[in-house]
C-alpha cells in the first residue's frame, strides 16, 4: 500500500495522499520507508496500525515488540512522526498531519486481538477499477473515502 500511495503521491502532489498500513506489512516493505523518506512527498501520510501481530494469517508475532517502527520512519527522513495509543490522539494527530508538509508518519497501537479477521469480499478487478477510478478521479471517486 504504501509503494502506490507513493506513486499516487508523486503523480498528483496537489492531493493529500493518505495510506492505512499494518505494522506486519512495513516489515516487510522497510524499503519503501527509506523509498519515501528519500523522495520526500509533502502530501504523504503514512498511518500504520501497530497490534504486534500478522493478523490475517494467524496473529503470529511481528518484530514491531522490539523494532520501533515509527523511530524507522523518522531515521528514513519522514518529517512529522508520532506513535499514539487513544483514540483522541489518533483524532488530533490526523488532523495536525492532515494539514502539515509531508511526509508524515502516524503509528497507531491497538490491540492484537484479531479474531477471524477474513477476506476482503471485493473481487480483485473491481477493487482494481476502483482504485484506478480514485486515483485519476474518475465519476466523483476523489471526493471522498471507498466504500468497502
Amino acid at each position: 500500500a504504501p509503494a502506490i500511495g507513493l506513486g499516487v503521491a508523486l503523480a498528483q502532489p496537489r492531493r493529500k495522499v493518505v495510506v492505512l498500513d499494518g505494522d506486519g506489512n512495513v516489515l516487510m516493505a522497510m524499503g519503501t520507508l527509506a523509498t519515501v523518506g528519500a523522495l520526500k512527498p509533502r502530501n504523504f501520510v503514512h498511518i500504520v496500525f501497530d497490534n504486534e501481530v500478522y493478523g490475517s494469517t494467524g496473529n503470529q508475532p511481528t518484530l514491531s515488540q522490539t523494532v520501533r517502527l515509527e523511530q524507522v520512519a523518522k531515521a528514513a527522513g519522514y518529517k512529522n512522526v508520532e506513535r499514539v495509543r487513544e483514540l483522541d490522539d489518533v483524532v488530533y494527530e490526523a488532523k495536525v498531519m492532515l494539514k502539515e508538509d509531508g511526509p508524515s508518519f502516524l503509528l497507531v497501537k491497538v490491540s492484537e486481538l484479531a479474531e477471524d479477521v477474513g477476506r476482503v469480499g471485493i473481487e480483485p478487478a473491481a477493487m482494481t477499477e476502483r482504485f484506478r477510478k480514485a486515483a485519476v478521479g474518475v465519476g466523483g471517486a476523489s471526493a471522498g473515502p471507498l466504500p468497502l
